[in-house]
């Protein structure tokens, strides 16, 4: 697996602050709240102006708090609790009552506040409904109330903000849903890292402790009645299971390649020791490029098999550029399964993440085929 890059491994960092920091996003917006504020100020009487202050400050307050409430609870994949939201939303708009009772129709203008925060943290129903009460209020009390005046277009605007409203809730609605896929995506992709290792130290090892077995018990036996070929096999046996041993820490490492060249030459040694009679091709030059690796595994899963479970007095071995066919006259497949099949799995799934095609079966003498054609 690739590491990851300086900047995304700050991305989580920057997210965070961007959340943590998310009541800042909504004081930006009480710019708006000047205008009845200023109103306020140019009331008469100075209980009239404290009144006025105090009403927009305490107002601007429940809306940042309800806002930064959003933003957390977005963050986290929830909704924002809708008893908040309600009581937060009755209380603004009672806010806005008693500044309408203050300072006129320039109170309204802090209408759309709670036009945007009901698309926000309410059902999209209930915001509907409390968008239209806003509009009919805010074009029908400036007409009915003495000296207060019906803004221009201020309906409009109010719908226009509950829409954007709306849009910017479904950006972070999506945003959440991205990260919460590439949370999933990166997760797979470490489960599947863990399998391919898994997979290659599966085979790796069975293939060469198969090998070291066969040769051990040959050593076994020449020991009394050729000491000199018994040292040999033993000498053997020393360098694969050093050879195993380098080819786990490559493989955890991620390093390294099969190629049926090098497996062709293990599987002659291995079949000779097991005493199974190897045709095998002199060479695998024909084998295209990109097929190499692909064809040395399923070689190394199926000479595995045979010297394990085939009872194979000789194996056979037919390839070409495309195409590689195991085959022996052993007992062939078993009528039940017996449970042993990591390495035959193992080998389907990458037959399969080459968009190649395995085929396992019978041979024509009755043992075990195994058939690997590339795309």
């Amino acid at each position: 697996m690739n590491p990851m890059t300086s900047a995304e491994a700050d991305a989580p960092e920057a997210i965070s602050r961007m959340f943590r920091f998310g009541w800042v996003f909504g004081l930006i917006w009480l710019f708006y709240l000047v205008y009845p504020l200023g109103q306020a100020l140019d009331q008469p009487q100075l209980w009239q102006q404290i009144a006025g202050v105090s009403t927009v400050i305490v107002f601007g307050a429940t809306f940042v708090v309800t806002f930064w409430g959003f933003r957390n609870a977005n963050r986290n994949g929830r909704k924002l609790a809708l008893r908040w939201a309600w009581a937060s939303l009755i209380a603004m708009a009672v806010l806005i009552f008693l500044l309408a009772l203050l300072v006129g129709s320039e109170a309204f203008g802090a209408t759309i506040y709670v036009a945007v925060l009901a698309m926000m943290t309410l059902p999209t129903r209930h915001a509907v409904a409390v968008v239209v009460i806003l509009v009919a209020a805010v074009e029908i009390l400036p007409r009915i109330v003495p000296d207060w005046n019906p803004g221009t277009f201020f309906a409009f605007q109010l719908v226009v903000s509950a829409v954007a409203a709306w849009g910017i809730t479904q950006i972070f609605r999506r945003n959440h849903e991205l990260a919460e896929a590439r949370q999933q995506l990166a997760d797979l992709a470490v489960v599947a890292e863990r399998e391919r290792v898994g997979r290659d130290v599966h085979d790796i090892l069975g293939h060469s402790l198969t090998v070291i077995t066969v040769k051990a018990e040959l050593a076994g036996r020449l020991i009394e009645i050729d000491p000199a070929r018994a040292a040999v096999e033993i000498g053997e046996v020393e360098a694969l299971a050093r050879e195993a041993l380098g080819d786990v820490r490559s493989t955890v490492g991620g390093m390294r390649r099969v190629d049926i060249a090098v497996e062709l030459g293990n599987a002659r040694s291995a079949l000779a020791a097991a005493d199974i009679d190897a045709e095998l091709p002199a060479d695998a030059d024909i084998v295209s490029l990109r097929n190499r690796e692909l064809f040395g595994w399923a070689l190394r899963e199926a000479v595995t098999n045979v010297i394990r479970h085939s009872g194979a007095r000789t194996c056979s071995v037919a390839i070409d550029a495309v195409h590689i066919a195991i085959s022996d006259d052993g007992c062939g497949m078993p009528d039940a399964p017996s449970g042993d099949g990591n390495g035959l799995r193992g080998l389907a799934e990458r037959v399969h993440a080459a968009n190649a095609s395995l085929v396992i079966g019978r041979s024509r003498s009755g043992g075990f085929r195994v058939e690997v054609r590339a795309a």
